[in-house]
């Protein structure tokens, strides 16, 4: 069983920058496709970003493209979420996910990734 952990997050003005981490132990991170999610209060888990096991795949949500960028490590057992120009929408706690099947298509889905994190807030002010 992998257990997944987030850092990263915290308190930054709008246009800034942070970067999240996920980092995996218990099993080897190369195992899994990854996602990120976010869940902002009163809204439900919501899908970021997804990379393939390789890293060679890579899906984004519309209202991230061209501001996130997930990428891997496997050597360091760690899923990257690099934010830049940040919005006060961007506000919401992000979780990272790990699915263990070799490719699903509903990436999109919560439901898909059988493993995640507890989450690390992210909050981006006006």
């Amino acid at each position: 069983q992998v257990q997944l952990v987030e850092s990263g997050g915290g308190l930054v003005q709008a246009g800034g920058s942070l970067r999240l981490s996920c980092t995996a132990s218990g099993r080897t991170v190369s195992r899994y496709s990854m996602g990120w999610f976010r869940q902002a209060p009163g809204k439900e888990r919501a899908f970021v970003a997804h990379i393939s096991r390789s890293g060679a795949i890579i899906h984004y949500a519309d209202s991230v493209k061209g501001r996130f960028t997930i990428s891997r490590d496997n050597a360091k057992n760690t899923v990257y979420l690099q934010m830049i120009n940040l919005k006060p929408e961007d506000t919401a706690v992000y979780f990272c996910a790990a699915d263990d099947a070799f490719y699903n298509g509903n990436y999109v889905s919560p439901i898909t990734y059988d493993h995640w994190g507890q989450g690390t807030q992210v909050t981006v002010s006006s």
